[in-house]
């Protein structure tokens, strides 16, 4: 009796346990449907209300002339909400949209699948076709009726009035699905810019999103604004940039560079403003604008000169003689020579057996010359003194102060250009020599001193490097953007970064470069009534060499200093030099003189491609 009596209130324990335990299963789930899932909130909000984003124009881009370089132009989307469609005739539609019937399936299917599209409800806008034209938004507009749960929302979409400066400038695309996870501002059908200034600027440039509140009746008819808009938010118009381009220099870089694969930079040296950053091939931005978008991308990206590649920031090269200078600043600095310091040249450097080997010239030189007649054997006795000389201790030590002192010239890492995805070259330390020789000594690393070997710069890093000559000591963070509307520029673009190199060093290296225009290799970078200072360089590559050249000018208070790399063109003299006097020319007087117009003529008709490049436009047709 005990024994039953024990069975049945262990039965009850049991029963009133799993009663508890049903009730607590739906008090969760209950809490869950009414507090933290969303979907019904939705689903009833979507019942009374629909929210439609307002896009704000993005911000505009001018010149630093105030010439209007990128502006937005109105287009619109096609948002759909699933669960308001009805059946439609698909044909009519397809005629309306001039969109291929199987395309339409396609993109159901599209907006449906989860994978694709993970933020998908069937009860908020879902877009469904991109940037309709104001003509097919129009027709579309008188028949809207007749296709419930379609609606139209307006979006700005990026305008150009040049062709040109198209990898400074970026592109904008749809946000990808990490774009959606990392920044809660984006939805799906969104813009964000991608490269250039459109990705560096994107916070300032993309404005902020407003809202438009509408009241539907019970049968899901758009009734008008909820409680006449005073709920609504305006969008606020993106920032606007002042570049520090002038477009017109900008065009005329990239027509001397067309048929050729290199780059050209021009900087303000006083400000550190890039006026002209050129990239080659080039493409005009406004192909990678609208519905052809994807065509023509993957045209451009298939394009075996890889005319996406910003060759002015991504390229790197060793710069060969253009890096002399710099090492004749560290040679100065360690009191490893001084401007009377001479050194013998045979047509070569006699310790290595001739080489590296040298042109003709008179011998032996002093410094100022040995930068004049770019002289291959001074800068190997240089780097191997310093290298040799007991001070440091080792030539480990040596090796990392002379990489310190070269780093602190702008060399090594990036400079901090206010553009994505810049390189940072190559200057290495002992570490690196140590990684792969078990031993080394001087002659396993000479050729560093003339700018080979191991050392990899940008085209960036080399104007750069002449801007701080130019300057006797010092640089400003290279930027484009000169001026943000109603936004204090970054302090980076303003404080000077000083080398730690005594002025009266660069002094001497001046004195060098403008030997060099006056009456060394660099003769033909003359430009009439303006001292210009100039050094050439040869990169040695393992095809033909690659033609580089920078200078700047005036002497005295430089406005300009330019870098100009041309792959497999030769010597620094035959096509970088031209191209970079004719672009100071261009700069410094506002026109090219008629005596450099053959030169020009030239340029403009040389090709260094394998085979001649199709004009730009071609990725319009």
């Amino acid at each position: 009796m005990k024994k039953e009596l024990f069975d049945a209130g262990k039965r009850k324990m049991y029963i009133i346990c799993g009663i508890c335990f049903i009730v607590l299963v739906y008090i969760v789930r209950i809490f869950t449907l009414q507090i933290l899932d969303n979907d019904y909130k939705k689903w009833a909000d979507s019942n009374a209300f629909l929210n439609q984003e307002r896009h704000p124009p993005r911000g505009e881009m001018y010149d630093r002339n105030g010439k209007l370089l990128v502006y937005n132009q109105q287009t619109y989307d096609m948002m759909v909400v699933m669960r308001e469609t009805k059946a439609f005739d698909t044909m009519a539609f397809c005629r309306i949209l001039n969109i291929d019937p199987d395309y339409c399936r396609k993109r159901f299917s599209d907006v449906k699948n989860r994978k694709q599209n993970p933020g998908y409800s069937a009860y908020t806008p879902q877009p469904f076709l991109f940037q309709l034209g104001s003509k097919e938004y129009g027709v579309f507009r008188e028949s809207i009726y007749k296709f419930p749960g379609f609606y139209l929302q307006n979006k700005p979409v990026r305008q150009y009035n040049y062709p040109n400066a198209a990898h400074v400038l970026g592109y904008i695309a749809k946000a990808d699905k990490q774009d959606l996870v990392d920044d809660e501002y984006y939805t799906r059908g969104d813009y964000i810019g991608k490269t250039g200034l459109e990705k560096q600027y994107e916070p300032s440039l993309r404005g902020v999103k407003g809202v438009e509140i509408l009241l539907r009746d019970a049968r899901g008819r758009i009734k008008g604004s909820y409680k006449e808009g005073i709920h609504d938010r305006d969008p606020i118009h993106g920032k606007d940039l002042t570049l520090s381009l002038d477009i017109d220099l900008q065009a005329y870089g990239e027509t001397l560079m067309e048929n050729k694969l290199g780059s050209i930079v021009m900087i303000e040296p006083a400000t550190g403003e890039i006026l002209c950053m050129v990239s080659s091939p080039a493409y005009d931005p406004s192909i990678l604008v609208g519905r052809q978008f994807g065509e023509n991308f993957g045209k451009l990206a298939k394009d075996p000169y890889t005319p996406l590649i910003n060759r002015a920031l991504n390229g790197t090269y060793p710069p060969g003689s253009t890096f002399k200078p710099a090492q004749a600043l560290v040679f100065l600095e360690e009191e490893i020579i001084q401007p009377s310091t001479v050194y013998s040249c045979y047509y070569g450097w006699p310790p290595g057996g001739g080489r590296p080997g040298c042109h003709g010239h008179p011998s032996p030189l002093n410094l100022v010359d040995a930068i004049g007649h770019s002289c291959n054997s001074y800068f190997c006795w240089g780097l191997k003194a310093l290298l040799e000389n007991k001070k440091y201790g080792s030539i480990e030590n040596a090796m990392d102060r002379w990489r310190d002192l070269m780093v602190k010239q702008g060399f090594g890492y990036p400079l901090g250009v206010d553009l994505p995805n810049e390189k940072r070259g190559r200057i290495p330390n002992s570490r690196f020599y140590n990684k792969i020789y078990a031993n080394w000594n001087p002659f396993t690393v000479i050729s560093n001193s003339i700018g080979q070997g191991e050392i990899e710069e940008t085209t960036l890093q080399i104007c750069n490097l002449a801007a701080t000559i130019a300057n006797r000591g010092y640089y400003i963070t290279p930027h484009v953007v000169k001026k943000i509307r109603d936004t204090t520029l970054d302090s980076i673009y303003t404080e000077r970064k000083y080398t730690g190199i005594a002025p009266e060093h660069y002094e001497t290296v001046v004195a060098g470069m403008r030997k060099a225009v006056t009456g060394g290799t660099s003769r033909r970078a003359y430009i009439p009534d303006t001292e210009v200072c100039g050094k050439t360089g040869t990169s040695e590559n393992k095809g033909k060499d690659h033609s580089v050249f920078m200078a700047f000018a005036p002497k005295e208070n430089p406005r300009v200093a330019v870098a100009v790399l041309v792959e497999n063109a030769g010597s620094g003299a035959s096509t970088a030099l031209p191209i970079a006097r004719l672009m100071m020319e261009k700069y410094l007087n506002g026109q090219i003189f008629e005596s450099s117009a053959w030169e020009e003529e030239r340029i403009k008709n040389t090709v260094i491609l394998r085979n001649v490049v199709l004009p730009k436009k071609q990725y319009m047709e």
